[in-house]
């Protein structure tokens, strides 16, 4: 709500609904909220011959996968672009966003959802900027400019020079595909040790392999307000 005040765009306000307020209690059971309530009936309001609905999920997936659990059927018209976890070739499998809900996470590569996997360590780390870049090229580009300058400036960087702006990624591919270079795997197992496993039989999922960070950076600091 505080990004559509600096926007100036309280009139979507609407159409943003409060996610879960717990994790999956296992890998059968989903948790109901309205964010996966909305993403069932725009599904379902689709047409068949329509595109289908792209869904960012930027951290623990616990929304969409509490949707695929209560409507499977949505999985043939939607495709997930997942910020979580680290890349098939990477140990731990699970970082920050994978761990938090391990069952809805194991949901999201076991459903065979079709799933654009954005890894993190390797991956969209590499979308590191510091503070002088966002002095320089955020603040002073409009609300909105100066909020996201004030939240990185407030972010505790514990003496670190530079910091990812890992959620991006998703939206990068979105944007430019070619931008996020990619490949056909087979979706992994994830481990209670938080490791990967792989299965020759699995589907397939598409995973990020690289990112074009000054590609990125320039194109998101390009489309900030200019006043």
């Amino acid at each position: 709500m505080r990004v559509l005040d600096a926007l100036d765009a309280q009139d979507l306000a609407g159409t943003m609904h409060f996610g879960a307020e717990e994790w999956l209690p296992d890998a059968k059971t989903p948790v109901p909220n309205p964010a996966a309530d909305d993403l069932i009936a725009r599904t379902r309001q689709g047409q068949l011959d329509a595109d289908p609905i792209y869904v960012l999920a930027l951290g623990a997936p616990t929304n969409v996968a509490s949707a695929l659990l209560t409507a499977p059927d949505i999985a043939e018209r939607v495709v997930v672009v997942w910020l979580g976890g680290n890349g098939s070739w990477w140990s731990p499998g699970a970082e920050y966003n994978a761990a938090q809900d391990l069952h809805a996470s194991r949901v999201l590569l076991d459903s065979g959802v079709p799933l654009v996997h954005v890894p993190c360590y390797q991956v969209t780390e590499k979308l590191m900027t510091t503070r002088h870049e966002i002095e320089q090229r955020v603040a002073g580009r409009g609300a909105i400019g100066d909020y996201l300058a004030q939240i990185f400036g407030a972010f505790d960087h514990a003496g670190a020079r530079m910091k990812p702006l890992w959620d991006l990624g998703p939206i990068a591919w979105l944007v430019q595909p070619a931008w996020c270079p990619s490949i056909l795997t087979r979706s992994p197992v994830l481990h209670d040790d938080l490791s990967w496993g792989n299965q020759p039989s699995r589907h397939l999922i598409r995973e990020i392999r690289d990112v074009n960070a000054d590609a990125i950076l320039n194109d998101f600091f390009a489309k900030l307000p200019t006043i």
